[in-house]
């Protein structure tokens, strides 16, 4: 049996944390499913994005580590996702640890730890201010 590992993000303005996180999920099992956040979800998480929605999603698909994306529209969804497409590991990084141990009914719950020192809204924030 195939071991399923799922995620969801914006990654917006894709960086080298993201990628680390994606490497590192799919080290885990034997196929990755990753969720992008849709421009609309994002508005109500209160998060702008730079990057629209399709070429965020077109970004995550392209990554060889990247087994099959999908459109990630709320909250719910995560359990419902997990339930219809036999994950195995729910996987986030470390700054979402306790935030998603509600699913761990569902499959195995996992936090992994950010790279250092780079995010997308320390990103922003630099932009922002060399504008």
């Amino acid at each position: 049996m195939s071991r399923v590992i799922i995620t969801y993000g914006t990654f917006d303005l894709f960086h080298i944390g993201h990628l680390n996180l994606l490497r590192n999920l799919r080290a885990l099992g034997d196929k990755l499913i990753v969720g992008v956040s849709t421009d609309e979800f994002n508005l109500l998480k209160g998060k702008q994005t730079v990057i629209p929605f399709a070429d965020r999603l077109d970004i995550v698909r392209s990554l060889k580590c990247v087994d099959m994306t999908l459109a990630e529209t709320c909250w719910a969804q995560k359990a419902d996702d997990i339930r219809r497409l036999g994950v195995s590991v729910f996987g986030m990084g470390d700054d979402w640890r306790g935030h998603f141990d509600t699913l761990r009914s569902l499959c195995e719950v996992r936090y992994l730890p950010r790279t250092p020192g780079i995010s997308s809204s320390a990103l922003k924030h630099c932009l922002a201010h060399t504008a």
